[in-house]
C-alpha cells in the first residue's frame, strides 16, 4: 500500500498554506446519535452552574479562593491529592477506552468536536449551506451576499463564544458571584470584563478559524493513541479485504472488483480531512460519519452496509473481534484499584482541614517544672456548616491553653488562624524532641480530626 499521505496532512497544500476544510453535511444512524449525546452534554454544561448539593455548586474551580467543589464536595490546597489521583482515574479511564474502542473520546464527548460539529458548524449550514454552497461563496467574489452571510455568521459565532466564556466564569466564581458581577455592570470590574472578553475572543477564534487544528497540530491526544491502539483495538476502519480493488457505479458481482465504487464522500464528509480508506491515522476522530455516508451509498448500490465500520484490524482479516484483551484488562484493574483507592480517601476524608505547626523562630520556654512551645494553627471548615472546635491532647499529662480566646468558633468554609502553649512537665520529656498527638473535637466531643506536631524541649540527662 502507498503510506506517502503519512509524510503531510490533509489540511496543509504542498506550499504549506492552510487548506481550508468544508465537511459535507451527513445524516445516519451514528450521526443521530452523536447529535443526541452531544445536546445532552452541552445542556448539563450550560445547567451545571446553577444546579447545587447541599447548598454547594455542582462543579466550582475558584483558583483566587483556593476552592474546589465536585458534587457538593468541597476541596481545599490540602485535599489537592485527592483532586491530583481523581485527575489520573480520568485520564487512565481515557485510556482504558482507547486500548479498547478506539480515539472513541475526541468524536463523541471532546467538546472542541461537541461545539464545532454540532453549534458552529450547524449555524454555518443554515446561513452558507453544504459543503459546495460553502466552497462557491467563500471562493467567489466580494459582493453582498458574501458580506451579509459572513458577517452574520461570524456575529453569531462571537456571540456564542460570549455566552460560553460566562459559562466558563461561572464554574470559576459561582453562579452567586457571577450574577452580582452582572448586576454592577463592567465598568465596575473591569480586569474580570477584559478577561472574559479575552477568552471569548480566544474561543471565538479556535472554532471560527482554527477549527480541526486543535485536533490536529496541538492536542496530544492523537499522537497518545498511536502508542496505545493494537490490531484488536476498535477503531473505524475501511474493509479493504472487502472494497478493493475499486470500481465506478454498479457492478456485477463477478466482475472481479470491490464493493468501493470510489465516490469519495467519504474524505468528503470527514471534518479532518483525512481518507479513511488509507487506513487509521492520528488524525481520525472518529465521528463516525464516513460510516453513515458509506452505508446510504452501499444502500443506493444496492450492497450491504458496513464497508466502513467500527471494526479491529484482526476483525477486518481474520473475522476475530476481540475488545477485551489482556492489556486492556490490565488497564482496566489498575484504574479499578485507584478508583477503590480515591472512593476511601473521600470516605475518609475529614471535614476539617488542620495545620499546627511550632511557631517559627521559637524556643521552648519554661514555666516552672514544665516546658513551654508556642504553635501557630490554621483551621479550614471545609463544610457548608458552623463548628465548634477544641484541641485536646491524647496524652493527659499535656495542657494546651488557647491564646486569645476560649473556643473557636468556625463559620462555614471559614479559614481561622490562632496561636497556642503546650505545656508538658519536664520529667515528662523522654528526648530533646517529641511527637505530640492532638485531637480536634467538636462541641459534643466528637474527633474530627487528629494530628500530630513536634514538642522541643532541654537535652535529658540519662
Amino acid at each position: 500500500m502507498d503510506e506517502s499521505f503519512r509524510d503531510s496532512i490533509a489540511t496543509i497544500d504542498e506550499e504549506g498554506k492552510r487548506k481550508r476544510i468544508y465537511p459535507k453535511r451527513v445524516s445516519g444512524n451514528f450521526a443521530k446519535a452523536r447529535q443526541r449525546v452531544a445536546y445532552v452534554l452541552l445542556i448539563l454544561l450550560f445547567i451545571g452552574p446553577w444546579i447545587k448539593i447541599g447548598g454547594q455548586p455542582l462543579f466550582l474551580l475558584d483558583v483566587i479562593g483556593r476552592k474546589f467543589v465536585l458534587l457538593g464536595q468541597i476541596f481545599r490546597p490540602a485535599d489537592t491529592f485527592i483532586f491530583v489521583l481523581l485527575m489520573i482515574s480520568g485520564v487512565l479511564s481515557v485510556i482504558v477506552f482507547t486500548v479498547a474502542f478506539g480515539r472513541i473520546f475526541c468524536g463523541w464527548v471532546c467538546p472542541q468536536t461537541i461545539f464545532l460539529e454540532h453549534v458552529y458548524r450547524r449555524i454555518e449550514y443554515w446561513i452558507e449551506g453544504d459543503r459546495n454552497q460553502q466552497i462557491k461563496l467563500s471562493n467567489g467574489p466580494l459582493n453582498f451576499e458574501k458580506i451579509w452571510k459572513k458577517g452574520l455568521k461570524n456575529l453569531l459565532f462571537y456571540l456564542i463564544a460570549f455566552a460560553v466564556s460566562n459559562v466558563f466564569l461561572q464554574y470559576l466564581v459561582g453562579v452567586d458571584h457571577w450574577l452580582e458581577l452582572v448586576e454592577l455592570g463592567p465598568q465596575a470590574h473591569l480586569g474580570t470584563f477584559s478577561a472574559l472578553l479575552v477568552f471569548s475572543v480566544v474561543f471565538y477564534f479556535v472554532f471560527a478559524w482554527f477549527r480541526e487544528q486543535a485536533c490536529i497540530v496541538v492536542c496530544p491526544y492523537g499522537r497518545l493513541q498511536g502508542v496505545l491502539l493494537d490490531r484488536n483495538s476498535l477503531v473505524i476502519l475501511y474493509d479493504w479485504i472487502r472494497g478493493e480493488p475499486r470500481g465506478k457505479g454498479k457492478r456485477q458481482e463477478n466482475d472481479g472488483k470491490g464493493d468501493c465504487i470510489d465516490c469519495g464522500l467519504c474524505v468528503q464528509v470527514c471534518p479532518t480531512g483525512i481518507d479513511i480508506r488509507n487506513g487509521t491515522q492520528l488524525e481520525c476522530v472518529n465521528c463516525t460519519a464516513c460510516i453513515d455516508v458509506c452505508d446510504s451509498v452501499m444502500n443506493k448500490v444496492g450492497k450491504e452496509p458496513g464497508l466502513i465500520r467500527f471494526d479491529s484490524v484482526n476483525g477486518v482479516e481474520q473475522g476475530n473481534r476481540k475488545v477485551m484483551t489482556p492489556r486492556a484488562w490490565a488497564y482496566s484493574a489498575i484504574l479499578f484499584i485507584l478508583s477503590g483507592v480515591v472512593i476511601l480517601l473521600l470516605a475518609t476524608r475529614s471535614q476539617v482541614e488542620t495545620v499546627f505547626l511550632r511557631m517559627e523562630g521559637q524556643i521552648y520556654q519554661k514555666d516552672g517544672t514544665k516546658i513551654v512551645n508556642i504553635y501557630d494553627y490554621t483551621l479550614i471548615n471545609k463544610s457548608d456548616e458552623a463548628m465548634q472546635l477544641r484541641f485536646e491532647p491524647i496524652d493527659q499529662s499535656a495542657e494546651l491553653i488557647l491564646i486569645g480566646e476560649d473556643v473557636i468558633v468556625l463559620d462555614p468554609e471559614e479559614i481561622r488562624h490562632g496561636s497556642a502553649m503546650l505545656k508538658i512537665e519536664r520529667e515528662e520529656l523522654t528526648a530533646s524532641k517529641i511527637k505530640v498527638k492532638l485531637l480536634v473535637l467538636d462541641e459534643d466531643g466528637n474527633e474530627i480530626d487528629q494530628i500530630s506536631t513536634n514538642f522541643l524541649g532541654p537535652l535529658v540527662r540519662k
